[in-house]
C-alpha cells in the first residue's frame, strides 16, 4: 500500500522523499591534509583528503559532514569579516556562502574536470577549451569583497566579489600562496607570493624576487615572519623573505613536512618532524617553536587514539601530513594524517582523536570522516546483522550488529604481508559460520596505475578461510602460488573460483584445501584475472582488466571478458564492445541468462575518456549495444536480487545509476555526489535499503531511499 501510494502521489505531480545517505565504517583510515580552522568559531574546521572528498565540522570534530567538489582540494579560506563565507581551492576555485552547506564553482566560471584518465579525472576546462588551474588564492583582510588568485604567471584581483576581474600579467614566476599585508595602503596592498623556489613581493605596484631557501615542501606565516620546509630542514624568514637562516630542531636527520604557524602571532609554529635522531632516540611527530624558530622543543608526546594505533599500531599513520593553528588561540591545533585528524587544545601535551567515537560493545563507529576504499558489503546468510566491509588499507571489517559498530576481523590467522587489502568475501549457505575471503598486499586493483611498476605475477595474497563467523582465519594455499586474490565465487555444487591477478584463474573441488590453475583457452601470459560471474545455468564469465588505460598497447591481454560451460577447464573469448578495453565488472539477469550487463572503464583520450559506460547484449554478447554513455566510469553494475528489473551502477564521475526497466534508460540515484564510486549493494531483508562501497570515502548507506521500483 505505501509503494501504492507514492505512486500515486508521483503521478499528482507530489515530490518523492529524497533519498537520505549516511557514511557507515570505523572512521579514519585514510590520508588526510590541509586542516583550516575558522577565525570566527574553532569548533568549525575543514579538512581533505586525496580522494577527492573534503569535511566540515562545527563542533570541534565530534561530527563531522562530507563535501562533495568532484576534485581535490589544495586549501580553504574563510571570509575574515563574515562568517558564513567560506572558499575551498581545488584546480578551481569553490565558493559556499551559507557556511558550508552547500557550494558552487567560484572562478572559473562554468568550469569542470574532464576525466580523461586512470582515476576519471583529468583537466580543468571551460566548454571545450582546456584552462590554467587556480594555483594560489588570498582574500583582502579589511575587505573581503577584495579578492586575488593566480594562475600560472598571472594574477587576477576583483573588488566586487567576483563579479569582474582584472589581470595582472607580469607576476615573476608561479604562484603557490599569496598573503596580502594587513598594515599596507588599502588602495596598494603590499602582496608575498610564494612558488615553488622563489619568493616574490610586491610593495608600491613593483616586483622583487627573493631566493627561497630551495625546494619547498611546505610555507607558512605572517609578515614578516614566514615558514619554510626543505626535505630535513625549516627555514625562517624575519624579514618578509628577504633572506632565510636554519633552523635548530630538537635533533638532526630525518624529514620535515608540513609547518603552520598561529594566525596574527607567527612566533608561534608547528612543524611535522619524522626520524629526527637525538644522543638518545630518534624523534617523530610534532615540534613547537614559541619564538619564531630560535627555539623547537617536541610537543607530541601522549595521543590518546581510536582504534588505529590499537589494531595497527601509532606508527601506522606517519607524521602529520596538515597542521593548522587557530587563529585566535596558539594553544589549538588540528593534525592530520595517514589516517586520522587529531586535536590538541594545550599547545601539543596531549592529542585527542577526532574521527571515530567508541560503541558500549568496545568496538568503534565513524564520526563521518572516512577515507577508506571499500569493494564490497558482505551479509552473513545465517544472520544478516552480521556483515562485513571489504576494504583497502585497513583489511576486512566486521560488525555484529547491522553496521552500528565495527570491528577489525583480520587480527587471528591472516598473514600480515596480505592484510592491507580484502577484496571480496564468500560464504557457504550450507554451513554456518563457513567463509573464504580473498586478500592481497596491493590494493588499488585493477588500476593500471599499480602495476606499471610492478609486475602483477610477484604481488602478495591468497585464500583464507573461516568455520568461526570470521574470528579466526587459516590460509588455503595448495596449489595456488602467492598471488593477489580479488575475486571468489562459489557454485552451488560447492567448487571454489578465485581470481588470480597476474596468475589467472584457479578452482578448488575441495573447500579451497587444493587449487589447481584452469587457464586453458586465455589468450595471454599472467592474465589481468579480475572477477568472474555465473549465471543461473551454470556458465562462467571472467573479466580480464586491460594493460593500458588507452589501448595504445596492442596485446592480446589488453581487457577481455572470457566464458565457460564446463566449470573453468576451457576458457572462450567474447567479444567486447567495438572500442571497449575495459571491461570492469559483469551482471546477468537471473530469468535470461543471454541478458548480460557490461560495466566498461573509458579509454583515457585526453581531455575526455571514451567508449565507457554500460553496454547491454540480449545474445551472450555475440552483439552489444551502448545503454548508458553520460558516465564514461562505470565500476561495476548489480541486479536487484528479488527484481531482476532493477538495476544499479557506480562510478567514478559522482553519480550512482538505477535502472527499472532492465538497463535500457538509467537515471541517478539522488542524494549520491561522491565522485569515485565502486558498486551499490542491496540489502538482502530491505531491497529498498543500498549500499554504495567507494574508492576513498568507505561505504554510503541509504537511510530514506526512493522504493526501488521507482525512479526519479
Amino acid at each position: 500500500m505505501r509503494r501504492l501510494a507514492l505512486f500515486i502521489a508521483l503521478l499528482a505531480g507530489a515530490a518523492s522523499p529524497a533519498a537520505q545517505w549516511r557514511i557507515v565504517g570505523p572512521g579514519g583510515g585514510g590520508s588526510l591534509y590541509h586542516p583550516a580552522i575558522s577565525p570566527h568559531d574553532s569548533r568549525t574546521v575543514l579538512v581533505a583528503c586525496d580522494m577527492t572528498g573534503a569535511y566540515l565540522t562545527r563542533d570541534g570534530g565530534a561530527h563531522w559532514r562530507m563535501i562533495n567538489l568532484g576534485q581535490a582540494v589544495n586549501a580553504f579560506f574563510f571570509d575574515p569579516t563574515r562568517a558564513n563565507i567560506l572558499y575551498a581551492l581545488g584546480d578551481a576555485l569553490f565558493r559556499s556562502d551559507d557556511t558550508g552547506d552547500t557550494w558552487r564553482t567560484f572562478y572559473p566560471p562554468n568550469s569542470f574536470m574532464s576525466t580523461g584518465d586512470d582515476h576519471a579525472s583529468g583537466s580543468l576546462q571551460v566548454g571545450k577549451q582546456e584552462v590554467p588551474p587556480v594555483t594560489a588564492f588570498a582574500i583582502d583582510p579589511s575587505d573581503s569583497r577584495i579578492l586575488y588568485l593566480a594562475r600560472g604567471t598571472t594574477l587576477f584581483t576583483t573588488f566586487d566579489s567576483g563579479v569582474h576581474w582584472e589581470p595582472s600579467p607580469g607576476l615573476p614566476g608561479p604562484a603557490r600562496h599569496i598573503w596580502v599585508d594587513p598594515k599596507s595602503l588599502p588602495g596598494d596592498r603590499t602582496l608575498y607570493i610564494a612558488g615553488g623556489n622563489a619568493f616574490y613581493t610586491r610593495r608600491d605596484g613593483k616586483w622583487r624576487t627573493s631566493s627561497l631557501p630551495g625546494a619547498i615542501h611546505s610555507i607558512t606565516g605572517t609578515a614578516p615572519i614566514f615558514y619554510a620546509t626543505t626535505g630535513s630542514k625549516v627555514y625562517v624568514s624575519t624579514d618578509a623573505g628577504a633572506a632565510w637562516r636554519e633552523c635548530a630542531l630538537p635533533g638532526t636527520g630525518g624529514e620535515v613536512t608540513a609547518i603552520a604557524a598561529a594566525p596574527g602571532r607567527p612566533q608561534t609554529a608547528y612543524v611535522s618532524v619524522a626520524g629526527l635522531r637525538t644522543l638518545t632516540r630518534g624523534l617523530w611527530g610534532v615540534a613547537k617553536t614559541t619564538d619564531a624558530g630560535r627555539h623547537w622543543e617536541m610537543a607530541y608526546d601522549s595521543i590518546h587514539d581510536a582504534w588505529l594505533s590499537a589494531r595497527f599500531g601509532g606508527g601506522w599513520a606517519g607524521n602529520p601530513l596538515g597542521l593548522a593553528v587557530a587563529p585566535l588561540n596558539p594553544e589549538l591545533i588540528y593534525a592530520t594524517d595517514s589516517g586520522r585528524v587529531l586535536r590538541t587544545n594545550d599547545g601539543g601535551k596531549s592529542w585527542n582523536q577526532a574521527y571515530s567515537q567508541p560503541a558500549a560493545d568496545g568496538n568503534w563507529t565513524t564520526t563521518g570522516i572516512d577515507v577508506t576504499t571499500s569493494y564490497g558489503v558482505h551479509f552473513d546468510p545465517f544472520d544478516p546483522r552480521h556483515m562485513f566491509i571489504s576494504y583497502t588499507d585497513i583489511g576486512l571489517w566486521a560488525s555484529d550488529n547491522g553496521g552500528a559498530s565495527w570491528h577489525s576481523a583480520t587480527r587471528n590467522g591472516v598473514p600480515n604481508a596480505w592484510v592491507n587489502t580484502t577484496y571480496w568475501m564468500e560464504f557457504d549457505p550450507t554451513v554456518r559460520g563457513r567463509m573464504w575471503a580473498v586478500m592481497s598486499g596491493t590494493h588499488d586493483l585493477p588500476r593500471p596505475k599499480m602495476w606499471q611498476r610492478t609486475a602483477p605475477e610477484t604481488f602478495s595474497g591468497g585464500v583464507v578461510r573461516s568455520d568461526d563467523g570470521g574470528r579466526t582465519w587459516r590460509v588455503q594455499s595448495i596449489g595456488m602460488p602467492a598471488t593477489a586474490a580479488t575475486h571468489i565465487v562459489r557454485d552451488p555444487a560447492g567448487a571454489l573460483y578465485v581470481t588470480g591477478f597476474g596468475r589467472g584463474v584457479f578452482k578448488s573441488t575441495d573447500g579451497g584445501e587444493h587449487w589447481t590453475l584452469k587457464n586453458a583457452g586465455l589468450a595471454a601470459a599472467n592474465p589481468l584475472a579480475w572477477r568472474i560471474v555465473r549465471d543461473p545455468k551454470g556458465a562462467l564469465y571472467l573479466i580480464v582488466a586491460r594493460r593500458s588505460d588507452d589501448a595504445s598497447l596492442a596485446i592480446p591481454g589488453d581487457g577481455a571478458l572470457y566464458r565457460s560451460t564446463d566449470g573453468a577447464e576451457h576458457w572462450t573469448r567474447v567479444a567486447l564492445p567495438k572500442g571497449v578495453n575495459g571491461p570492469n565488472g559483469l551482471a546477468i539477469d537471473p530469468a535470461n541468462p543471454s541478458r548480460l550487463y557490461l560495466a566498461a572503464w573509458g579509454r583515457s583520450a585526453r581531455p575526455n575518456a571514451v567508449d565507457g559506460g554500460i553496454y547491454l547484449s540480449l545474445n551472450s554478447g555475440v552483439a552489444w549495444r551502448r545503454v548508458l554513455d553520460r558516465d564514461q566510469h562505470i565500476y561495476d553494475i548489480t541486479i536487484d536480487p528479488a527484481d531482476p528489473r532493477t538495476l544499479y551502477a557506480a562510478g567514478f564521475e559522482s553519480k550512482a545509476w538505477r535502472s527499472t526497466d532492465r538497463g535500457v534508460t538509467w537515471k541517478t540515484l539522488p542524494g549520491y555526489d561522491f565522485k569515485c564510486g565502486h558498486r551499490v549493494i542491496v540489502h538482502p531483508q530491505d531491497r529498498t535499503h543500498l549500499y554504495i562501497t567507494t574508492f576513498g570515502a568507505s561505504v554510503w548507506e541509504s537511510t530514506n531511499p526512493v522504493p526501488a521500483g521507482i525512479s526519479k
